[in-house]
């Protein structure tokens, strides 16, 4: 199994950028794909992004492609989102998720999940 805590939220202004990490626990981090999703209030959950396990792959919403970016570093079992140029439609509960399969852009596809960590992005 593998834990996820999240860090890296924020209030920001329209414009601004936020820097998200996801700390993993356990030694097998690197053979799980890792995604980022995130949910606004009465809205579904929505992929945002997702990276392979040995990070060479990654993948993107379109709403967030080119402003943000999802990396890894599996020395530090620990992933981030960077998010430049964010717009109010950004806020919403980040969270990060660990894939047995190794990829995919559906919440099903994914394992374990951590808490969440909040971006407000004001206008």
């Amino acid at each position: 199994q593998v834990q996820l805590v999240e860090s890296g939220g924020g209030l920001v202004q329209a414009g601004g950028s936020l820097r998200l990490s996801c700390a993993a626990s356990g030694r097998t981090f690197s053979t799980y794909g890792m995604g980022w999703f995130r949910q606004a209030p009465g809205k579904e959950r929505e992929f945002v992004a997702a990276i392979s396990w040995s990070g060479r792959l990654t993948y993107y919403a379109d709403s967030v492609k080119g402003r943000f970016s999802i990396s890894r570093d599996n020395a530090k079992n620990t992933v981030y989102l960077q998010m430049n140029s964010l717009k109010p439609e950004d806020t919403a509960g980040y969270y990060c998720a660990a894939s047995n399969s190794g990829r995919g852009n559906e919440g099903a596809d994914y394992d374990y999940w951590g808490q969440g960590t909040q971006v407000t992005v004001s206008s």
